[in-house]
């Protein structure tokens, strides 16, 4: 304290601290990255290992045996659901029963607020259309779209004749139909509506206070029989079996996360997203982990785990490692990201084929999506994770038996819990299934990051209020510290007008794109999810512009000719400030995310100031913004894949990845889109004011 309070000393710290602030600056960057790149070497990396004790051991014998029966189910589910054109409800509500378990349905509906083009969920049923509704034969069109031709059905509105219903794509309409719309709704909103099935195996030798979940999600895009075949296996098979503890929940769910959500959210007796659906006639006890599967070959030759969940969550690390465990004793080919475990960490190519593994499970986390129907169920504090099979080139080749034992002894294990899973990590990354990364060990690695922030920041307050820092008599004595009036301090009144118009374009990101978009399909010939993709695009780019001459009349007034450049420096201790507090909080709940958009943001926000080369300084923010640094996430995610983009693919992906964004904060509540809308962009705009300052 003494240090600081005395004036000699405190004007020579700040001499220090002025004179090697830029190299700490460059080191502390370098040693951030250098730190994340180190995870992937011992002994960063540790080996994982069994936390709880009630599943420390693989000793339970599994009698699975129900492939041939697996098989023929698949086979008559796809017949089923080919038939019907959608998921076949009372085929599935009879086969369960016929196992032996107690069967539930429960109806839902969403209203997206733009359609899901990704998924083509065009369907037919009421849609949330404003005003009369067009009906064929007693059922809904749905979405009415002018710019869509479907089929070749032909609609019309008082005598004029529409191109297309999308509503129509996969309703099984085999000739023209020419449907006359009363009155023209001024939007049209998609419902999605589905139904869920599932099934109860009572525990006969315990109450019904806890239960586990064995989930498939089915949607309109994805063949997922075998699954759906090997669940109702399962289910015939633990119906034979008594020692049971926990309930078990057989759950078969339409249009994949938004079938699971409706469930949970009913399961749960919340409403968070706005969902509509019946109550739950039945019920088991509480959840304390659940595995969702998919399967789209009768054969496979490995099982590709999921762990990233909505907005980074992660499950537990004990339920990753029974799942790693039941695979080797099974022989079980198990890859994670898509990638085989390296072999041999002792030498150069185990960490770097680590660090490819490491860099997807960061891209991926960073971006909020649940990766699976998994991914909702961490929402509730429920342990899941995703097992995909999937069916490669490789030699050798596992049939349904194997992956029915490996899932048996993992409910086995799950079934001797005495808690929920809490003993191991639940904040880790993995570069390999057998290893992992705590949250103590990879946080230095934003912190070095956040340091460049702050000490910018040091940087900048002791100049503005130092007035004689680095001055000095001829004599080598300092001079006098002179105080400043208050016109001639900072200059907050200076600050306002950028503050409250970076605010304000970030609010306009967020709310405009979703309610303009009906504006703009009737005035342009575009679909709503472009129209939506398309005014993201138009008030980023106008941020550019608006901002940073909002400040010039104020900031004449207020800062004194005689410290011009206290004006921006005032803005860019706010900003450096605000940008900090803001990758802080986001390392915290989801690192990768903070992580990413710390190492591309850090060395503009440092940089940007309105003196030296302004072209380059301009070029560097621009390349390190929001949406740049999503686009070069895109091409290094495929990169990593081994699956490279020309630069049209990467532009549609990005546009496609843009529509995701915004429809899945809507419909599961991901929290990636307002945060890069109402707290990054602005704080970036911040940093363009301070680069064209004047």
């Amino acid at each position: 304290m003494g240090l600081l309070s005395d004036p000699v000393r405190r004007r020579a710290l700040a001499r220090l601290v002025l004179r090697l602030n830029a190299p700490l600056c460059v080191l502390s960057y370098v040693a951030g990255i250098a730190w994340f790149l180190a995870l992937v070497f011992p002994p960063l990396t540790q080996r994982t290992y069994m936390s709880e004790n009630a599943m420390g051991s693989t000793m339970v014998e599994e009698q699975f045996a129900g492939g041939d029966r697996a098989r023929a189910f698949a086979r008559d589910f796809a017949a089923h659901r080919k038939k019907s054109g959608a998921l076949p409800v009372a085929w599935l509500e009879r086969t369960m029963r016929s196992v032996g378990l107690e069967v539930y349905t429960q109806s839902f509906s969403r209203k997206l607020p733009f359609p899901d083009e990704t998924h083509e969920r065009y369907v037919l049923g009421e849609w949330g259309v404003p005003g009369p509704r067009a009906h064929l034969g007693g059922r809904g069109l749905g979405w009415v779209s002018p710019w869509r031709v479907s089929w070749g059905q032909e609609a019309q509105w008082e005598g004029k004749s529409l191109v297309g219903i999308g509503g129509l794509e996969k309703g099984g309409l085999q000739r023209p139909t020419t449907v006359t719309l009363r009155s023209p709704p001024p939007y049209c909103i998609q419902m999605v509506s589905g139904t869920n099935v599932y099934g109860i195996l009572r525990a006969p030798r315990a109450a019904s206070t806890e239960s586990l979940v064995l989930t498939v999600p089915c949607g309109s895009d994805s063949t997922n029989s075998q699954a759906v075949g090997l669940l109702l296996a399962l289910a015939a098979h633990f119906r034979g079996q008594i020692y049971w503890a926990k309930d078990i929940i057989f759950l078969v769910t339409e249009h994949d996360l938004l079938g699971t959500e409706a469930w949970l959210e009913a399961y749960h007796d919340v409403n968070v997203t706005g969902m509509q659906s019946s109550p739950l006639q039945g019920r088991a006890g509480a959840i304390q982990a659940a595995v969702a599967l998919e399967l789209s070959s009768d054969v496979v030759t490995s099982l590709d785990v999921a762990v990233e969940g909505l907005n980074g969550q992660l499950p537990n690390l004990d339920l990753l490692n029974l799942f790693q465990t039941f695979c080797q004793k099974g022989g079980l080919l198990c890859t994670l990201q898509g990638k085989l475990q390296p072999q041999d960490w002792t030498s150069l190519d185990g960490p770097l084929q680590g660090l490819q593994t490491l860099l997807l499970m960061v891209l991926r986390q960073a971006s909020g999506r649940p990766h699976g129907s998994h991914g909702l169920f961490l929402r509730y504090r429920v342990e899941a994770l995703t097992l995909r099979g999937i069916n490669s080139f490789r030699q050798y080749k596992y049939d349904l038996v194997a992956v029915g034992k490996a899932l048996e002894g993992m409910f086995r294990k799950l079934n001797h819990l005495l808690e929920r899973l809490h003993q191991s990590f639940f904040l880790y990354l993995l570069p390999a299934l057998s290893r992992f990364v705590s949250i103590g060990l990879y946080m230095p690695a934003a912190g070095f990051l956040l340091l460049v922030l702050g000490l910018k920041a040091l940087e900048l307050w002791m100049q503005l209020h130092e007035a004689e820092v680095g001055v000095e008599e001829p004599g080598g004595a300092p001079g006098p510290s002179v105080p400043l009036p208050p016109s001639q301090g900072v200059g907050l009144a200076s600050l306002v007008a950028p503050l409250l118009i970076s605010q304000a374009m970030g609010l306009a990101l967020y709310v405009l794109p979703v309610l303009g978009q009906h504006v703009a399909t009737q005035h342009f010939p575009v679909a709503e999810a472009e129209a939506v993709v398309l005014t993201l695009l138009a008030i980023y780019a106008a941020g550019l512009a608006l901002p940073h001459n909002t400040h010039r009349p104020l900031s004449c007034r207020v800062v004194s000719t005689q410290a011009p450049d206290r004006g921006w420096m005032a803005l860019k201790l706010v900003a450096l400030i605000y940008l900090a507090l803001q990758l802080g909080c986001i390392a915290l709940t989801n690192f990768s995310l903070g992580f990413l958009l710390a190492t591309t943001m850090v060395p503009a926000a440092a940089l940007a100031k309105p003196h030296g080369p302004r072209t380059l300084y301009a070029a560097l923010l621009v390349l390190t913004s929001p949406a740049a640094t999503l686009l070069g996430s895109l091409f290094l995610w495929r990169e990593l894949q081994e699956a490279p983009l020309s630069l049209a693919e990467g532009w549609q992906l990005f546009l496609a990845a843009l529509a995701q964004g915004v429809l899945e904060h809507h419909t599961y509540g991901a929290l990636l889109f307002p945060l890069l809308s109402l707290g990054l962009y602005p704080c970036w705009l911040l940093f363009w004011n301070v680069l064209f300052w004047k």
